[in-house]
């Protein structure tokens, strides 16, 4: 009996190290995610625990809370990785390219014109006065850079969205938007001969509430 209290004692000190281990590398990582030593401090604390269990389940009958299946160190990269054969660090060796075209109707263009300028306004200092915006394609534009950036910004009363699509694809170079003119509205968005086109998504923003219209008819 002797022996085996020196085992138990053995293991819950294994325990409390891989637990110290396991804190220092997540102090270490400082919130970086997928980092390596925190997994790897992770799979020894995980197995340290188990065997603890097991042990203690052997010796007593008794078991822990922490309910853990053991991990094999040698598939702990690959676990890491995601991907099984895959190494964490392997780059994908394409770039992905992903293009979106969403249509819109202008109800109003006064509307649209003055929610244009009053994006404008609140991004002006108070001790200038801002410029009027001019035409439907300025106010869009003032729209998604007072915003996000993205089409989210648009997502206003003043313009009703019509059908889009978003293509995602895999491209050999990224594209270098200082080879296109500012005016080109072709160029950055036109595939190369080599690009695969993995996907398409079609959006119908209207389709849904037709589809109960003719239903409740």
């Amino acid at each position: 009996m002797t022996d085996q209290h020196g085992e138990l004692d053995a293991a819950l000190e294994r325990v409390i190290a891989a637990a110290r281990a396991h804190l220092a590398a997540v102090r270490a990582a400082e919130g970086r995610i997928d980092d390596d030593d925190v997994w790897q401090a992770y799979v020894a604390l995980n197995n340290a625990s188990f065997a603890y269990d097991e042990q203690l389940l052997d010796a007593f009958g008794e078991v822990t809370p922490w309910d853990v299946e053991s991990i094999d160190p040698n598939e702990a990269d690959e676990r890491f990785g995601g991907v099984e054969g895959v190494e964490a660090t392997d780059p994908h060796p394409r770039v992905i390219s992903v293009r979106q075209r969403r249509d819109y109707r202008v109800p109003s263009v006064s509307a649209l014109l003055r929610v244009a300028e009053a994006a404008r306004r609140e991004g002006t200092p108070e001790e200038d006065e801002p410029a009027p915006v001019e035409g439907v394609g300025e106010a869009v534009l003032e729209l998604l850079q007072s915003g996000d950036g993205s089409l989210s910004a648009l997502d206003v009363p003043e313009l009703e969205p019509l059908d889009g699509v978003v293509m995602v694809s895999e491209v050999g170079t990224p594209v270098d938007l200082e080879s296109f003119d500012d005016d080109d509205a072709v160029g950055p968005f036109q595939p190369a001969a080599d690009d695969r086109l993995v996907g398409r998504l079609d959006e119908h923003p209207f389709l849904e509430l037709d589809e109960e219209h003719d239903h409740a008819h």
